[in-house]
């Protein structure tokens, strides 16, 4: 953390300046990056709309979950690769899911854990972190700043450092904060926080930004934090830090401290969570504005003239909710480029290397109409097709129609869709192009299906309605010993949006947390949600089950509408299978951090 606290030092400090050349921001207002050089901070604070500039920057290292040229996690692959739902076969030199976990390789050297999924002190959190309190610092500075402005702008400030130590909690527990603008000179003394502290530090400035912080924001300032992203965080940050691998008097690691976890189990820290659900509803019934985006019906039953929404339209549907800038459902969005071949990088992955998604986590999702695919579904002689029907009435010749939940088709490439450029994917193992490795299934969500689909500026929607309301019912689950009507309410509604029926009724408090969990399954893959699902409900079978793949051939090598198929087991194997360890719930500290002196201390195991 030293050497990263220098480096801002020299680029904000050393000469009172600011350079912000890597400020890719285009929407109005935080598109102009601070002058390179010769710019005092008398000169950067001169005004409100030269301080946005700093804040600006700010916003531009909140954490962003695409590979691009933003960061290189996991050596420029996804965390979703980590789990129990992907697979990477990227075989290059400092691949971190190939090189350190899938082999259980990663240790503390520098060298090791470069490629890893977080790498304390060498991230891009202290950077928002400190562009965050100077602004914070010296925005009373700024003449005849409207005073209502001026507390929105510091609002902001907070919430960004909110985001950034919410991102690092997430990952490593307790952390060093950093409650002012390092100076350079000043002792370098930064004694590592417990997770309860670093828990009510961040809720803390959630708290205080919620209150100058209006509830949604105009199309022109869209991106901008609002106070339904601060109460939406705290939700986030209460249920993760109240689930069981924390909050309990059993602890998820022999070396487990204070650090790490509480230390013993307490109910009130569930229903602290639920007093912030009810703090979030509380709010949106005053504001309103968001929602889940719906689907747009197309269909039209031939015998009544109505119309309905098909398969596709609720797939759509769920796209918009996550994929455009600017969605009634997008609580958090961070941006880095509007340039639309900003996630290049990412559709290279899929499209270099033999990477998919598994055949374990392909069969969570239920069939079109809610019932549970079934665990022993015979491959080889299917009784009703796997992924898509013949269309009867002829005009939908590729792919045909859907027979599954709609959150499949856009998540993951299955055999016979269109994928990426408007061709039939090439998921299956005849396929022309077809890669050694790859498990059977393709990445969709963010790749989707033809070139215009990606046609608008690329964002990460670091939180949407969705996940709230999923929070939502699983703090009310957890503190009431079971669900209500509400929590119900909730769950279903996310359902509904892609057609699927609500949840089985009177549940019990642990086969609703089970529906709970899977439906984030269905709901958020790709959207950095499994990993830390997997690590704060210490779900150890993610870890150690065996994945598998399924071989498809196709009637075809190109355009394929008919396959063949047969369960096989993925490749790599991984080390968690037989040799797990819960010292992977928290990454490990780089040994050279600890021994720069400042006070920072090592993770369980590691």
């Amino acid at each position: 953390m030293k050497k990263t606290i220098e480096l801002l030092m020299i680029a904000l400090l050393a000469a009172g300046m600011v350079a912000c050349e890597s400020l890719k921001l285009g929407d109005e207002g935080l598109s102009k990056a601070p002058e390179s050089s010769g710019a005092t901070l008398d000169t950067l604070f001169a005004s409100l709309k030269d301080a946005d500039k700093v804040l600006a920057e700010a916003y531009y290292y909140l954490p962003y979950g695409l590979l691009s040229s933003f960061d290189s996690k996991l050596g420029n692959d996804i965390l979703e690769s980590i789990t129990d739902h992907y697979i990477s076969n990227k075989h290059s030199d400092g691949n971190g899911p190939n090189d350190l976990y899938y082999t259980g390789g990663l240790n503390a050297n520098h060298e090791e854990i470069s490629s890893a999924a977080y790498q304390f002190g060498n991230e891009k959190d202290y950077y928002a972190i400190r562009y965050g309190w100077l602004f914070l610092e010296n925005a009373d500075k700024i003449p005849y700043a409207d005073a209502t402005q001026l507390a929105r702008k510091k609002a902001e400030a907070k919430l960004i450092i909110a985001i950034a130590y919410a991102n690092m909690f997430r990952y490593v527990g307790g952390v060093p904060i950093l409650d002012h603008a390092v100076q350079t000179d000043e002792e370098m003394n930064y004694p590592r926080e417990t997770f309860a502290k670093t828990v009510d530090y961040i809720v803390g400035l959630c708290d205080e930004a919620a209150k100058d912080l209006p509830w949604y924001v105009s199309a022109a300032e869209d991106g901008r934090l609002t106070k339904a992203a601060a109460l939406g965080l705290k939700l986030r940050v209460l249920c993760f830090a109240a689930s069981p691998t924390f909050n309990s008097d059993t602890k998820w690691h022999p070396q487990a401290n204070d650090y790490t976890c509480y230390g013993n189990y307490d109910k009130a820290r569930w229903e602290r969570a639920k007093a912030a659900a009810d703090e979030f509803m509380s709010a949106w019934g005053t504001g309103g504005y968001y929602q889940l985006v719906q689907a747009t019906p197309t269909g039209v039953d031939p015998v009544t003239n109505q119309t309905y929404a098909t398969p596709r339209d609720y797939r759509l549907a769920y796209r918009k909710g996550y994929y455009n800038r600017g969605s009634s459902e997008c609580i958090i969005s961070t941006r880095k480029s509007n340039s639309t071949s900003y996630h290049d990088k990412h559709i290279d992955l899929q499209d270099d290397f033999g990477c998919g998604a598994s055949l374990d986590w392909v069969n969570k999702f239920p069939w079109a109409d809610g019932t549970p695919f079934p665990a022993d579904f015979n491959w080889e002689k299917p009784e009703k097709q796997p992924f898509f029907e013949p269309d009867p009435t002829g005009v939908i010749k590729i792919p045909g129609i859907e027979t599954r939940d709609p959150r499949l088709y856009e998540n993951v490439c299955v055999p016979g869709d269109v994928w990426k450029d408007g061709t039939v994917g090439k998921a299956y193992d005849n396929h022309w192009s077809h890669q050694d490795g790859c498990p059977g299934f393709l990445m969709m969500k963010y790749i989707l299906q033809q070139k215009t689909d990606r046609n608008v500026p690329p964002h990460w929607c670091l939180m949407r309605l969705a996940e709230v309301l999923l929070n939502a019912a699983e703090a009310y689950n957890e503190a009431n010993g079971g669900p209500d009507a509400q929590a119900y309410a909730w769950v279903d509604a996310v359902r509904a949006r892609v057609g699927l029926p609500g949840l089985a009724p009177e549940m019990t408090q642990e086969q609703f947390r089970k529906a709970l969990i899977l439906e984030r399954e269905l709901e958020f893959g790709f959207e950095e949600v499994r990993w830390f699902d997997m690590v704060r409900w210490g779900l150890k079978e993610a870890f150690t089950t065996k994945l598998s793949g399924l071989t498809s051939i196709g009637d075809k090598q190109r355009e394929a509408t008919s396959f063949k198929f047969s369960v096989k087991e993925a490749y790599p194997p991984r080390a968690w299978y037989t040799s797990f360890d819960t010292k992977w719930y928290l990454s490990p500290i780089p040994a050279v951090e600890i021994q720069k002196g400042y006070g920072m201390t090592q993770n369980p195991g590691w």
